[in-house]
């Protein structure tokens, strides 16, 4: 749009839906079979490749052997295929250029010291362009795999000190610089609360107990802000009002007697 602004004739209006690179954030009161069928649906359904898709978690100490187990156990059983077969779950990502930068994430997972493949990993483009659903866990939060959009099954897993939580939420607000969709998973009502606050702006589609791509199509609506796009809500009434060209209207019914101001005299 920018390159193109010498062409309008007037200045474009536009909708941006872009990506993302969305969270889920489990506290130590979380129900560990929502967080592990959650996560397991939102990171590796359509191949990772939603713009809503998960692909960093943020989990407490004392869930994560649970979450971790519950994770791997699943992905055993993760078919990866043909989408004719109602059977797979998952298929080839959608072209070259995407293997390409998939791979590339996993040969760096696969070369740091600070990061461990716990299922998954491997690429192979001989007969489809086909990613295996991958599980990482990251010592390190800043590392790109946590900070990177990677439209891929591939989901990256930084675990916390539990009473650490509190910073953990400031983590995840400033470590990335999308702001589509993400989850909190916890029982406890001020923890969500507080949540909700610190992570206001991190996402435009915010869900609680529920996978990052928990939007239902007609019943809830969605856009994020920051790189993620302009936020705009398709399907909310406020959308309809961006279309439109309001006029502002003032008619005065007291006639101006002097050009001088009060003060002026």
């Amino acid at each position: 749009v920018g390159e193109n602004l010498p062409r309008y004739r007037t200045f474009p209006r536009l909708a941006g839906e872009c990506g993302g690179k969305n969270y889920h954030f489990v506290h130590s009161s979380a129900d560990v079979d929502s967080v592990v069928n959650g996560t397991i649906r939102s990171a590796f359904e359509f191949s990772g490749q939603k713009c809503s898709a998960c692909s960093r978690a943020y989990i407490p100490k004392s869930l994560w052997g649970q979450i971790k187990q519950g994770l791997v156990d699943k992905h055993r059983d993760i078919k990866v295929g043909d989408p004719g077969d109602f059977s797979i779950f998952l298929s080839a990502v959608i072209d070259k250029a995407s293997f390409d930068r998939n791979k590339s994430y996993l040969e760096h997972a696969k070369s740091s010291s600070d990061i461990e493949v716990l299922a998954g990993g491997e690429c192979d483009n001989s007969t489809g362009y086909f990613v295996q659903p991958t599980i990482l866990e990251c010592k390190d939060p800043q590392d790109k795999l946590m900070r990177e959009e990677i439209f891929g099954p591939v989901l990256a897993c930084y675990v916390y000190e539990d009473g650490d939580y509190k910073n953990v939420l400031k983590l995840i607000n400033s470590t990335s610089e999308y702001g589509l969709t993400g989850s909190v998973f916890a029982k406890d009502e001020s923890v969500i609360e507080e949540a909700s606050s610190v992570l206001r702006n991190s996402a435009g589609n915010f869900y609680v107990n529920d996978k990052s791509t928990g939007s239902v199509v007609g019943q809830q609506w969605f856009g994020g802000s920051r790189k993620s796009g302009t936020n705009d809500k398709p399907g909310s009434p406020h959308y309809v009002l961006k279309w439109v060209s309001p006029q502002a209207i003032k008619r005065t019914k007291v006639p101006l007697t002097d050009w001088k101001y009060p003060s002026m005299k």
